[in-house]
């Protein structure tokens, strides 16, 4: 059975967020939308997203390391949201494994997200239902497209090729060669769902740091000591005058 899913590398992923805004523009007017924010800037945020980038550094400085981490819905072989929903909304494609959530039936009970171990369900305040990734399901079943640009919007969009995109049970396909080769791995397998998506992991690069770099030279937080001007005398043209 086909098991379409992505695969991140995130040795060159660079946390520009052009996934997160793709995801968003293509959504929202497309067969998974709206995408609502309710209150995107206020004390109290609330939006819709089917992707999110998080972002944080490791390390002790000055050996420290910036990491980007992008998730969205992986599209588990063994979806736990499925199962507990009481109306049916969530459901597993048979023909090419995605998740999706039927609007028709989602009564917004939150349940699959109550069940999801990864936190990327979304409730869409205004619209009273659950949301998440659908892998661009209309665009890469839209025959009527060219075959280049049957992707999800958040692969066309990266810069870096970061976001690979194929069948991950296809051992020939770019994903499989992908995983096999530079050791890709499911997040958190130990929950037993079975992502399908992938992570390729960070390659460990030396970083060489001399010890005059440390100290900026522009440091704004350093008091500029000025000169100290002599005492002023008086001289023959003062006394003159």
């Amino acid at each position: 059975m086909t098991q379409l899913a992505l695969v991140i590398d995130l040795n060159v992923c660079v946390g520009c967020h052009a996934c997160v805004t793709s995801c968003k523009e293509w959504n929202s007017s497309g067969w998974a939308g709206p995408m609502t924010d309710q209150r995107p800037y206020d004390a109290d945020p609330t939006g819709t997203f089917f992707n999110r980038v998080q972002t944080y550094e490791a390390g002790e400085f000055p050996n420290t390391e910036t990491y980007h981490f992008p998730k969205s819905c992986l599209h588990c072989e063994d979806p736990p949201c499925v199962p507990v929903c009481p109306t049916g909304a969530s459901y597993k494609r048979e023909d090419n494994g995605v998740v999706l959530v039927d609007y028709d039936k989602c009564i917004g009970c939150k349940y699959c997200s109550w069940a999801c171990p990864y936190g990327v369900r979304e409730f869409d305040e205004k619209e009273r239902v659950m949301k998440k990734c659908t892998l661009c399901i209309d665009r890469i079943t839209d025959m009527s497209l060219p075959e280049a640009e049957r992707q999800p919007a958040c692969v066309l969009a990266c810069p870096t090729s970061a976001r690979l995109f194929g069948d991950v049970h296809d051992p020939q396909s770019e994903v499989s060669v992908a995983i096999r080769e530079q050791g890709g791995y499911a997040l958190q397998p130990e929950w037993g769902t079975k992502p399908s998506n992938h992570y390729l992991p960070r390659r460990k690069t030396r970083i060489q740091i001399h010890e005059d770099e440390l100290v900026r030279a522009d440091n704004p937080l350093n008091k500029e000591e000025l000169p100290k001007l002599p005492d002023i005398v008086d001289t023959v043209d003062d006394v003159a005058w």
